[in-house]
């Protein structure tokens, strides 16, 4: 079942790193990205806009194949950390449960790697 979850966790973090990337599937891309960034807090926004969203579309990538697993999830575990930080300003239960669930399953990859069925495993060399 590891493979299977952090196939998916990986692939679902793609869409959300060409949101804040590109504007696609229904993201504001850079400039909105890097105005939200400002008002959470993290200046300079477009800086930090670029970081998350290539956070999310390369880590996701890197993460779904299973290739430099370790890596990348300490990358995405890092990103949110911060994104629970900024879900808990608004209040415990509103929308951070995604957030820590995001962060829990970074923190797995994090520890275990990639696993079976990875990249990683597949060249002998896990990080």
């Amino acid at each position: 079942m590891e493979p299977l979850l952090r196939f998916v966790a990986g692939a679902m973090l793609v869409p959300h790193g060409c949101q804040k990337l590109f504007a696609m599937f229904g993201g504001g891309g850079l400039a909105k990205t890097a105005v939200f960034m400002e008002k959470s807090g993290y200046s300079p926004g477009m800086l930090w806009a670029v970081v998350v969203g290539c956070t999310e579309l390369f880590g996701g990538i890197l993460l779904a194949i299973g290739l430099l697993t370790r890596p990348a999830a300490a990358a995405i575990t890092i990103e949110l950390i911060f994104a629970t930080a900024v879900t808990i300003k608004r209040g415990w239960f509103d929308s951070n449960e995604l957030a820590v669930l995001w962060l829990v399953i970074a923190v797995v990859f994090l520890v275990r790697g990639g696993g079976r069925c990875s990249v990683d495993r597949m060249i002998g060399r896990e990080f």
